[in-house]
Order: structure tokens, then C-alpha cells, then sequence
């Protein structure tokens, strides 16, 4: 699943190619026509995202908003604009551009009202201004939950997903086990500047890359990571491989439903 990086870096990409400007919307594969119908030539006032949400504002009345889930995906082309490939939700036309929506797990219509409904029950986007960690360390401090499923909780914090949770607790050789409520507040605040630099990093460069300078391929003499997933990291999707630090293997386990990567030497608490 696409993580908050990346649906801030659309939010850029939308900015650019759409915002202030008029726009087409349609639904080729249908299941959004009545909608787009009704911002179909409305200028896009503004595109942002929070956590794994993306909204387009057309105005008080009328944003959409978008979740991509495990499969869905935006594709960007210049113009002149072809045919649509596949089912594609959503079509975005512009002036110099075309951009298609498929696979979403969610493509609709909102009011402001709603939006502010759907944000209240989100905790604070590390990659949005005025985020308050404050909030996100109250809900964990009283849960005996494991850190590592709270920090996949969105209601706690909002767009960090599997790959960051396995690499900011190994960087600062967490247990993943420690629960929430033994998180002291020191821990908790080098966590979250450490979510904050991490994910701007990757809006910049558009992939997920934790690993330090001294453990980079170059510096230990190693091969270059091979995986779809793009970026050099510590442990995620690196079980039985040894550990870029301490040279254990690194483990694998299911925790909530979601696959948990971690180093049994670094983060053995």
C-alpha cells in the first residue's frame, strides 16, 4: 500500500499540472460518472494530501477524495490525450497533461463537512505543518498495544505503513513488542523527527531510503538492493538476510494482519 510520502508527492504533481486551472473530469470505466460529472470543467482550487488521503478541492462544496489501497495507482501523460487502458476510475484533463485513476479503494465526492469528519478520527501526518506529535503520543502512551501495530494504527498516526514502521524501530533499535505504554517521551520524540526527515526525504526523491551513509552498498562493500519497492533499507522485506549492522538474521513475523520485519540482535529492547 502507498504510503503518506506518496500521496503527498501526487498532491505536488497535481498542483502542478491542475490547480487554478480548469479541469475535465470524467469516468470512462462508470463507476464515478455522476460525480465527476459535477466537477467536470470546475477549477481545481487546490490539491493536498493527509496521511494516505488526496483531496482536490473545487470548492467548498465539492472535493474529491481519493484512497488508493493496496492497488491503486495515478498515471500521468502529456497531452494529446488517448484512449483510457483499463478501468480507469477517474480522468483528469488538462492543459498540458492527462491524468488516470485506477484501482482505488476509494474515489468520491465530499463537502467540507465530511472532509473535517474524516480528519478528526485520523492522528497527525508527520509530513504536514502543523502536525502535533503531542497527540500521537498521547494515544500510545495509553495503549498495551505493541509500538509496531500502533505505529501502523491511522487514527493514531496518520500515513506511516509498513516499510516506515519496520525502519524507524530498527533505527533506534526498538523491540517492536515494547508496548505503547512503556514508550517513554524521549524515545517517542526522536521517533517522530526521525518519521519527519525519513518521509520528506521521500517525497523528494519518491521511494523509501532509511539506511545511513556508513551502511550504504558503497561503504560496506555490499550489492545494491534489488526489490520493486525501490530504497536501501534495514530490515523490511529482508527476512533471512543478514542484518546490514550486527549481521544476524533478520526475522520475520505477522502482526495484525501485516507482515513484521526486525533485527532480534539491534531491537531486542
Amino acid at each position: 500500500m502507498p504510503e503518506g510520502h506518496t500521496l503527498h508527492r501526487l498532491a505536488r504533481e497535481h498542483k502542478k499540472l491542475f490547480v487554478r486551472r480548469p479541469v475535465r473530469v470524467s469516468s470512462p470505466q462508470g463507476r464515478f460518472t455522476a460525480s465527476a460529472a459535477l466537477v467536470d470543467g470546475r477549477v481545481l482550487q487546490r490539491a493536498e494530501a493527509y496521511g494516505k488521503h488526496l483531496f482536490h478541492h473545487y470548492g467548498p462544496d465539492a472535493i474529491v477524495h481519493v484512497h488508493l489501497g493496496l492497488i491503486g495507482e495515478f498515471s500521468s501523460l502529456p497531452l494529446p490525450e488517448l484512449p483510457p487502458v483499463g478501468q480507469v476510475r477517474m480522468r483528469m484533463v488538462g492543459e498540458t497533461h492527462v491524468v488516470d485513476l485506477r484501482g482505488a479503494i476509494i474515489c468520491e465526492l465530499i463537502t467540507a463537512p465530511q472532509r473535517r469528519e474524516l480528519l478528526a478520527r485520523l492522528g497527525p501526518d508527520p509530513l504536514r505543518k502543523n502536525a502535533d506529535p503531542d497527540l500521537a503520543y498521547a494515544r500510545i502512551k495509553k495503549s498495551k498495544l505493541s509500538i509496531a501495530a500502533l505505529l501502523m494504527e491511522q487514527k493514531v498516526l496518520a500515513g506511516v505503513g509498513n516499510v516506515y514502521r519496520a525502519e524507524i524501530l530498527f533505527r533506534h533499535q526498538v523491540d517492536p513488542m515494547l508496548p505503547g505504554r512503556q514508550v517513554d517521551r524521549a524515545l517517542w520524540d526522536e521517533l517522530w523527527a526521525d518519521l519527519v526527515t525519513l518521509m520528506r526525504r521521500g517525497v523528494r526523491v519518491g521511494r523509501i531510503d532509511t539506511v545511513r551513509p556508513e551502511h550504504l552498498p558503497r561503504a560496506m562493500g555490499r550489492a545494491a538492493r534489488k526489490d520493486r519497492h525501490g530504497g536501501e533499507v534495514y530490515v523490511y522485506r529482508r527476512a533471512e538476510e543478514p542484518c546490514h549492522v550486527c549481521g544476524t538474521v533478520v526475522s520475520k513475523t505477522i502482526l495484525a494482519g501485516r507482515n513484521l520485519y526486525w533485527c532480534p540482535t539491534c531491537q531486542k529492547g
